[in-house]
Formats: structure tokens, sequence, C-alpha cells
């Protein structure tokens, strides 16, 4: 992998990830913009304990731009978008619209593909790899801040989860401080330690691989499953078999499989509602250990991929229980929902 880093016209890093070390990156961008000014604030709720970033300088990003001006487009033919070269593997750039900036955090942008009418399970083994390589690098990078607790590498794909730019890409928030998900998942770990003595997240995967029923994929390295108590129709966690606490310490041999298991969870995502042409709008996030965690090592890496879809053009709703109390109700049993993605492998 060869890695170059530039500046866009207004200040913000961008870095180029290529597969070939032959390839040079020296396109220049010419666009007349203004440095990034940012209102980024980071409020503590004294009853919950959480915290919640006021941004509202995102009020003006962009917002479903046509085909032609796609600003993750690589700059050629007349465009000129964030990415001033005219292709490119991977590119990975500072937010121009972050929901965290300076001492309140990151985020940055990663384009996956120079491919507009392409998504992740388009892309080879190949570039899946690379990708893989990349989150890896900018949770290192990420990681070396001083202000940054937790490094959040996900992807939002489709209108319906309210994604605003159709190009295939993800996201990277680099937060300043432990998300309240990540909390509630140390308690219980302590919790099962001081119980047991044993790991909770190695009696999690241990169970699924026992019971069968719930997993919908599994490798040497890697075990895709339904959890037990799935909050959505269609969820999947996906685990490397050696508990690692972040991307940085998977070894080579899950590294290599990775690709293979993640793109076939994702194209049975796209088959599981039989829509064809339609594809499944989902989350994909990996969940990484606390940098500054003491039992950071009792922590397993792991992604979470689910939908929003219940079933064909029918949307999954968080209405009064869920969203007022945080109490799920799922219509899909999850040993179902694992039997279908099972019966809509790749061939």
């Amino acid at each position: 992998m060869k890695k170059t880093s530039t500046r866009l016209a207004d200040g913000r890093e961008l870095v180029y990830y290529d597969a070939r070390d032959d390839v040079v990156r020296h396109a220049v961008d010419h666009r007349p913009l203004a440095p990034v000014t940012t209102t980024s604030e980071i409020r503590r709720d004294p009853l919950l304990g959480d915290s919640v970033a006021i941004a509202s300088h995102r009020q003006g990003r962009t917002y479903h731009p046509p085909v032609d001006a796609c600003p993750l487009c690589p700059s050629r033919d007349g465009h000129r978008g964030e990415i001033p070269d005219s292709d490119y593997d991977v590119v990975v750039f500072e937010n121009r619209f972050p929901s965290l900036a300076g001492d309140a955090g990151r985020c940055e942008v990663v384009c996956f593909t120079s491919d507009h009418d392409a998504s992740f399970a388009d892309l080879s083994e190949e570039r899946a790899a690379l990708v893989l390589d990349v989150w890896t690098d900018r949770t290192a990078e990420l990681a070396e801040l001083p202000q940054v607790e937790q490094v959040f590498c996900f992807e939002n794909r489709g209108t319906e989860i309210g994604v605003t730019l159709a190009h295939p890409h993800g996201q990277i928030y680099a937060y300043p401080f432990v998300t309240p998900r990540t909390e509630r998942m140390r308690h219980s770990v302590a919790e099962h330690r001081t119980a047991t003595g044993r790991n909770l997240f190695d009696d999690l995967v241990r169970r699924e691989r026992a019971e069968g029923d719930r997993v919908v994929l599994a490798g040497e390295h890697w075990t895709a499953f339904v959890p037990y108590a799935a909050h959505w129709p269609y969820e999947v966690h996906l685990y490397p078999t050696r508990r690692v606490p972040d991307l940085r310490a998977l070894d080579e041999a899950a590294r290599t499989e990775f690709p293979r298991i993640y793109l076939e969870l994702l194209r049975r995502f796209d088959r599981i509602f039989g829509d064809a042409g339609t594809p499944t709008p989902y989350i994909a996030a990996w969940h990484q250990a606390p940098l500054r965690d003491r039992r950071r090592e009792d922590f397993a890496l792991h992604l979470e991929l689910f939908t929003v879809r219940r079933t064909s053009g029918k949307l999954k709703y968080l209405a009064g229980s869920e969203s007022g109390m945080s109490v799920f109700i799922n219509d899909v049993p999850p040993e179902a929902a694992a039997r279908r993605l099972r019966e809509v492998a790749s061939a």
C-alpha cells in the first residue's frame, strides 16, 4: 500500500491510498475555497451521562447533488470535487462539514472507489483488503491525537439511512470521549468477569458457534452471526476468532480472510429481500476498544452490520418504545433472519 498525503485548497488533509507503489499523486486542488470554519461543541447530558455534539455549521452541507456535481467523484472532464486527481483507489480526507473538529475530535470521509455507481459489495477482494488496511492506518494515525479517546470506522448506505451523497463512501469519527454504547459494553464485560472469571465476548462467540442456528457464515478466522437478542430485523455481528482490541491488532491470517467473508455478507444483504436492483440500506459499524482503557485487552473488535428494512418495501421505524425508552421490538426472530441469510448464499 502506498500512502500519499496532500492538502486541499482550504487546508484540509487528503490522503491517497494506492495498491501499487509506482502511482504518483501530484494533482492540486484549484477550487476557490475559504478556510473551513466549524462550531463543533460537546455538551454532556447530566441526566443520561452521555455526550452530544452541537454542530450548527452542518446545516449547509451538500445534500443529494446530481451525479455530475458529486463531490466524491474524481476531478475530470471539467468537474472539480473533493478529490483533485482524475482517478483513485481509496482516498481519505477531512470532512468539510464535520460533526467533530479541533478539541472536539475529528471526522474523516473514506471513498472506497472512484466508481460513482458501485457499492462496497462490488469491490474486488483486493480492493476490500486495501480498505481494511486504510481503516487500520487511520485508526493508528488518529490514535496519536491527544484529544481522541475512541476511533469509529463506519459506512452508511442508502437514502433510507439518511445518506446524502450516493457515491460509495464511509466515515471515521475520532471521538474525544468514550461512546455510550461502548461504555455499556465495558460495564457488561466487567460484570461478567467478576461473576464468572471469563471474558463476555469470548463466551458470546463460543455460544453462537456451539448452538449454530444463528450463525450466518463461519471461516477459519471470522464468525458472522445474528445475535440472540438482535435489535434490528436483519442484524449480523462479525468477530475475528482471535480476540483483539482493535483493527491494528489483527494478524495476517485474519486480514487475509476478511475480504471474502465481508463481501459475501454484503452481497447476501443485497439478496435477502429479493428486490432486484434495489440495494439494501445498511449501517456497517466497527467497534474498537477505547484508546486509554486500562482493560482494553478485554474488549473484542467486532463489526455490526444491520439494515433498517424489515421486509420488501417496508422499513423498521424507531417508534415510541425504541426512540423514547431505548427498548427495541424486533418483528423478525433472530433464528429466522439467520436462516434467510444462509439461504441467499452465493452459489
